[in-house]
């Protein structure tokens, strides 16, 4: 039994979908991007991702690329990433903890002494997005030996073996992508041939569903659930919102009135979006419920 087995029950019991927003660790440095962390949590977060700051982000967009200067500006590197997920999984013993980081860290840090790292810390899952599944047997080997789930991307509009072949390797969940293209907020999510995407992906007995790239607003959120998905992952939105704080509290001194004001400013931001899009979890799980029911 893991954590997201069962984050996903209990919403289940409860009719939601879930609701994970990403953020990257070290934005805008170690010590906010945990408040930013515990604001995420206390605005409904079911689950969260992290992201480990890399030089070469390819899968990312603007926005997120952006996060990922920040935080190495700050120092930020995977073992004090690995010191932030600590301390919050201490604070939040069940709320499921995936990381994303590119392939490059594990291949030089070596997938054995990685992947025990990242369980030694308390993360639940690993997701990949430079590494696609047909290269993914080694890693996934490595992730299983420590007790991490591998998680794989399920492109938009792949071929059926494609989706079959993620469904076996992913545990945890599956990250499904709305959209061909980077991540971030500058083009919308779209829901075009998700729901036979899931459908193939149920088929195989994988792993809960949950939709990435482009979700930014509530009823995005609405829509993911209604075409199946178990729940929806916003990363740049919620980037986004770091970074519009960011450079204010680079220039406060830290511990002023100022600085505090900021870090509250932008606590107080992120609980409310975080609250907005869980809300939304509720209304269209039900929805789609009572229509399954009807229909």
């Amino acid at each position: 039994m893991s954590r997201y087995t069962d984050m996903f029950r209990a919403l289940k019991a409860r009719e939601e979908g879930a609701f994970v927003p990403f953020v990257m660790v070290g934005d805008p440095d170690l010590d906010v991007c945990e408040a930013v962390i515990e604001a995420l949590v206390a605005g409904g977060a079911d689950a969260l991702e992290l992201g480990v700051p890399f030089s070469d982000p390819v899968a990312d967009g603007p926005t997120i690329q952006r996060a990922h200067v920040r935080a190495l500006e700050s120092g930020a590197g995977f073992h004090d990433c690995l010191k932030v997920v600590a301390r919050v999984r201490a604070r939040h013993h069940q709320v499921p903890i995936g990381m994303l980081v590119y392939g490059n860290v594990p291949f030089a840090l070596g997938l054995e002494r990685f992947y025990a790292d990242c369980a030694g810390a308390g993360i639940d899952s690993v997701l990949l997005p430079d590494v696609p599944v047909r290269e993914s047997l080694p890693f996934s080997a490595a992730a299983r030996a420590a007790g991490v789930d591998p998680v794989y991307i399920a492109p938009p509009s792949a071929a059926d073996h494609t989706l079959d072949a993620v469904a076996a390797a992913s545990r945890g969940y599956i990250y499904a992508v709305s959209r061909v293209g980077v991540t971030g907020t500058e083009h919308a999510s779209s829901t075009v041939g998700l729901a036979q995407a899931v459908e193939r992906l149920r088929s195989a007995s994988a792993a809960p569903v949950m939709l990435g790239f482009g979700i930014s607003r509530p009823d995005q959120v609405t829509e993911a659930l209604a075409a199946g998905a178990d729940g929806a992952i916003s990363g740049s939105a919620t980037v986004r919102i770091v970074e519009s704080h960011a450079a204010s509290l680079r220039e406060a001194p830290r511990g002023s009135t100022a600085y505090e004001a900021e870090l509250e400013a932008l606590s107080s931001e992120l609980v409310e979006f975080c609250s907005a899009m869980k809300a939304a979890t509720h209304r269209s799980r039900q929805s789609a419920l009572q229509q399954q029911r009807q229909g």
